[in-house]
């Protein structure tokens, strides 16, 4: 396991995205920094990737089967709610045609540029990805989450422990 980028690929990158300094967006760096205190199964593969967008666009063509983003989702339900959303279904990503902008990716627009790159490197891009949200309260400068978010991060450790080994247990594609 690797909470900074740096190990071997596994088949399933579980990566924290987020913005410290912006009160819930720090949501998905906490549920990792959880999660990496924990004896995971073998396999996969926890980072911290923050704000570094371009990081995580690459490391998601690191070889891993299943990517597990967390992050904050507003969708405008109650604050603290959680959400499992397929992002690799057609559409999910967001617009296509993305920019190569590092100051503005998104994780909707790492998503959008995974072919580019796949493309532009030879490497395959994660067969399923998978969203672990929670709906923000407060995305304003400063650090801490709110009592809502906060409360929810045990449940998110949860919830994506469960994904991960739901998605180990998944047969391997067969190769072609």
């Amino acid at each position: 396991m690797s909470t900074d980028g740096t190990g071997a690929a596994g088949e399933v990158l579980v990566a924290g995205i987020g913005n410290v300094f912006l009160g819930d967006d720090g949501f998905g760096v906490e549920v990792v920094r959880r999660l990496a205190a924990q004896r995971l199964p073998e396999g996969v593969e926890v980072v911290d990737t923050g704000v570094r967008g371009v990081h995580l666009a690459y490391r998601l063509l690191d070889g891993c089967r299943t990517a597990v983003l967390v992050d904050a989702l507003a969708r405008g339900g109650p604050p603290g709610t959680l959400r499992l959303v397929d992002a690799s279904a057609e559409g999910a990503a967001g617009p296509p045609g993305a920019v190569l902008d590092g100051h503005r990716m998104t994780p909707d627009a790492v998503l959008s540029l995974l072919d580019t790159l796949s493309a532009g490197t030879g490497c395959g891009r994660p067969r399923r990805v998978l969203v672990v949200g929670c709906e923000p309260a407060c995305l304003e400068e400063g650090i801490g989450l709110s009592a809502p978010v906060a409360a929810a991060v045990d449940e998110a450790v949860r919830l994506v422990l469960r994904v991960v080994r739901d998605e180990l247990r998944r047969p391997a594609p067969a190769a072609g």
